[in-house]
C-alpha cells in the first residue's frame, strides 16, 4: 500500500518541490489549504492532477484534526507559515498565530488522532538570529531578531517538547536560506534575479534593495526537501541543520545575477533606507555536518548555480 503523507504549504516554495519528491517515491500526497478567496497553486499546477487538496488551517485545531481522521496519513510535513520576515514586523501577532502556535496545534491533533504519525516541522535559521558562534549548528544558542524568528523559535521547541513528553516521532529541520525560481518575488533573492531581468528586458532601470551587505548561507529548495524526507525515515526523530556551510552578500548575490544577464549591478542598484529591517541579522552560516554523516545528504546545486538559474528563468517567464 502506497505511504501517504500531508503537507501544510503545499502550495509555497518547499511545499510544491517536496510533493514532487514524494510523488516520486510512489506516495499518496495530501495538501492542506487554506479556504481564502484567492488560492494561488501556480508552483503545484504541474501536479496538481496527482495531488489531493483539502481544506484546513493551523490557526483552528478542530480542522486539523478532522483532517487527520479523514486521511490518516503517516508523514506529516508542516511546512506553512506566515514566512516573510518583512511582514512579520507589520503583523507579528497573525505570525505568533500560524508559525509558533499552529505547530502546537498539528502536534496536538497528531498526539489526539494517531500519536504514530511521523512529524516534520519546519524551524529557520531566522532562529539564531544575533548569532552567538559562526558557524551555527544544532547545538548554538538561539537569539532571534524579528517575530517570525521567535515564532519559529516557539514552533522548535514544542516540537521537542512533544517528542519527550509524548514520544511522538517529531523532527526539526533548522533550514538555512533556500531559494529557487519558485521564490516568492518579496524574498531578496528573487526579488534580485527577477529585477536583473526586468532590466535587461528593458522594462525598468533601477533594483532598489536594503543592506547589500547581510550575509547568508543560500541553498537549493530541491535539494533541502529532500533532506526533510530522509529526516522522517529514520527509526529516531531528530534536529538536522540543513545548509551549504558558504555564506554570500546581498552585493555578491547582484553581481552574480546581473553579470548572468550582461550588466554590472552597480549601474542599476539603488540603496533605500525603506528596506533596511529594525534589526538585522548580519551573518548566517550553517554547519551541516550531521546531515552528512547520519542522513547522507548533500546539496548539488552551489550558489552560483542557482542565482544563474533562477536569473534563466524570471528571463524565460518574461520572454513568455
Amino acid at each position: 500500500m502506497a505511504k501517504r503523507a500531508l503537507i501544510t504549504g503545499v502550495t509555497g516554495q518547499d511545499g510544491s518541490y517536496l510533493a514532487e519528491l514524494l510523488l516520486a517515491e510512489g506516495y499518496e500526497v495530501i495538501g492542506l489549504v487554506r479556504r481564502s478567496s484567492t488560492l494561488t497553486i501556480e508552483r503545484i499546477s504541474h501536479i496538481q492532477d496527482r495531488l489531493t487538496l483539502v481544506s484546513g488551517d493551523l490557526v483552528d485545531e478542530v480542522s486539523l484534526i478532522n483532517v487527520l481522521r479523514d486521511c490518516r496519513p503517516s508523514e506529516v510535513y508542516n511546512l506553512a507559515a506566515q514566512s516573510f520576515v518583512q511582514t512579520s514586523w507589520t503583523q507579528p501577532v497573525l505570525t505568533g498565530e500560524v508559525t509558533a502556535l499552529g505547530v502546537t496545534r498539528i502536534l496536538d491533533a497528531i498526539r489526539i488522532v494517531d500519536p504514530e504519525i511521523r512529524f516534520y516541522q519546519a524551524s529557520s535559521s531566522e532562529m539564531f538570529g544575533r548569532v552567538r558562534t559562526v558557524p551555527q549548528d544544532e547545538h548554538t544558542p538561539f537569539y532571534p531578531r524579528s517575530p517570525y524568528g521567535v515564532a519559529k523559535v516557539y514552533g522548535h521547541w514544542i516540537t521537542v517538547n512533544y517528542r519527550e513528553s509524548y514520544n511522538l516521532h517529531a523532527s526539526s529541520g533548522i533550514l538555512f536560506n533556500h531559494e529557487s525560481p519558485r521564490r516568492g518575488l518579496e524574498f531578496v533573492t528573487r526579488k534580485v534575479t527577477h529585477g536583473a531581468a526586468r532590466i535587461k528586458a528593458g522594462l525598468a532601470t533601477e533594483l532598489r534593495l536594503g543592506n547589500l551587505d547581510a550575509q547568508r548561507d543560500w541553498g537549493y529548495a530541491a535539494d533541502y526537501v529532500r533532506a526533510m524526507w530522509a529526516m522522517l525515515q529514520r527509526d529516531t526523530p531528530d534536529d538536522f541543520v540543513i545548509a551549504t556551510g558558504e555564506t554570500h552578500s546581498v552585493r555578491e548575490l547582484c553581481e552574480v545575477a546581473f553579470r548572468a544577464v550582461g550588466l554590472d549591478y552597480e549601474d542599476h542598484v539603488v540603496v533605500d533606507p525603506a528596506f533596511i529591517r529594525p534589526a538585522e541579522v548580519d551573518l548566517l552560516v550553517g554547519d551541516a555536518t550531521k546531515a552528512h554523516s547520519v542522513l547522507g545528504w548533500k546539496c548539488e546545486v552551489d550558489f552560483y548555480g542557482l542565482v544563474e538559474m533562477m536569473v534563466a528563468a524570471d528571463l524565460d517567464a518574461l520572454a513568455r
